[in-house]
Order: C-alpha cells, then structure tokens, then sequence
C-alpha cells in the first residue's frame, strides 16, 4: 500500500457503540477493528440487529462511537467538530440509502448535482460529471423529471450519481437493493461495480441480500456487534 492510499484507506480500531435503552445497555457494535483499503467492494453482512448498519453510519460519521476510533481519508472522526464533521462528509464520503432519499422538488439532475453545489463546483463542471453519469447509468433523458415520476430502480441510480459524481473517498450503501425487483437489483449491482472496477470507487455496503454477498469481493460477516468472519474473495 502507498503512503496516499493509507490516506484514502477506512480504519477502525476498537470500536465500541452502546446505546441506553431504559435501564438496558444495548451494544450494537464491539470492538470492532478493520482496515477497508481503496477501490474496495466490501459487504458487511448479518441479520437485524447484528450491527451491520450502526458500523456503517460509525465509518460514515452519521454517529459517534461510544469508545475506539474511526479513520476517513486520514482524518480521524470522533475528534472533529460538527461542522468539520460535516464538511468531511460532504467531501469525501458518498452515500447510498435504501430509501433513495432524493429531495422530491429537484429533478433527477439537480438531486444529482446537488452535494457538488455545496462543494463549490462550477455549474460546467456539474453539468459535464451528471451528464457523463448519466450517459453511463442509462438515465439519459430523464434529466428534468421529478424523483415521483421515476421507477425506483431509476431513483436509486439517480442516488448512485449524486453519491459518486462528487468523487468521494468511498461510497457507503445502507441496504441499497431492499426497495427494488430481481431486475432492478441486478442492474443496480452491475452499475455499482462497473463503477468501482472502472472508476476506482469504494463501495462497503450495509446487506442482508444475498445478490450482494456474491457479488462483494470481501464479505465481512458480523453477529452480535462483531465480526464473525473476514473473507476476500478474488475476481
């Protein structure tokens, strides 16, 4: 590994998440230590409530951990302030949600463009990325529609775009495949890793679906709040 993909790598050390539910202690995540390199297509894996999607949204910033350490792009993130935090987000970290969570007045174009306005980017240079995304995700001329009058398998690549387009240091996919058909998913899938080989991008997806852990070339299984096994696969 070079010294700058050290820098773009995820690390996680000792990780700890509990939440106080009433008087119980629940601990979502323990002790969890990784090391997610650049360009990965990484699935965490495991059933509801294994902790599979609190250890995503630790990786991503979107909560703290309780104790233990997590790294993005050289920064480690419980020692940031918010908005560093979220500036941080905004810059390195793409995200991908079961829900789509497209905003429902933008069209598809300005959903997509939408984090590159925040970071400053010239409206040409937006305009050049969603098109050239939008050529090589078969969204072509559904630019000016509205999220309502999208297929979801259309929503979620539209959420692929507006996760990747903005070049993040990683893409964190919570479920991505859960609201859509056979079809849809694979589609879906294709154009994730077609992304990731081609582009470069690193995908950890939060998963239950079994498309996803075949296709994933390393699956991190967890129960309880840990990893219960580590398996890269080549291919």
């Amino acid at each position: 590994m070079t010294p700058d993909d050290m820098r773009r790598d995820v690390r996680t050390e000792n990780l700890w998440k509990i939440y106080q539910q009433a008087s119980e202690e629940v601990q979502a995540v323990r002790d969890v230590t990784l090391t997610i390199q650049p360009g990965e297509f990484t699935a965490l894996a495991g059933p509801s409530g294994s902790g599979k999607t609190t250890l995503l949204n630790l990786i991503g910033g979107l909560t703290r951990p309780t104790r233990g350490q997590v790294r993005v792009a050289d920064h480690e993130l419980s020692k940031l302030p918010n908005h560093v935090l979220a500036r941080l987000r905004l810059n390195q970290i793409g995200f991908v949600f079961q829900a789509y969570n497209l905003l429902p007045v933008l069209t598809a174009r300005e959903n997509a463009e939408f984090p590159m306005l925040l970071q400053g980017v010239s409206a040409e240079e937006r305009t050049r990325r969603v098109d050239e995304m939008f050529a090589r995700t078969g969204l072509e001329g559904l630019e000016d529609r509205r999220p309502g009058k999208l297929s979801g398998g259309q929503q979620q690549r539209v959420a692929v775009v507006r996760a990747v387009a903005s070049k993040p240091a990683l893409v964190l996919a919570d479920e991505p495949t859960a609201n859509l058909d056979s079809a849809s998913s694979d589609a879906l899938l294709d154009l994730m890793d077609e992304l990731n080989r081609d582009l470069g991008v690193t995908f950890v997806f939060a998963t239950h679906d079994e498309r996803v852990m075949e296709r994933s070339r390393r699956l991190i299984r967890m129960v309880d709040g840990r990893i219960d096994s580590d398996v890269i696969r080549v291919g």
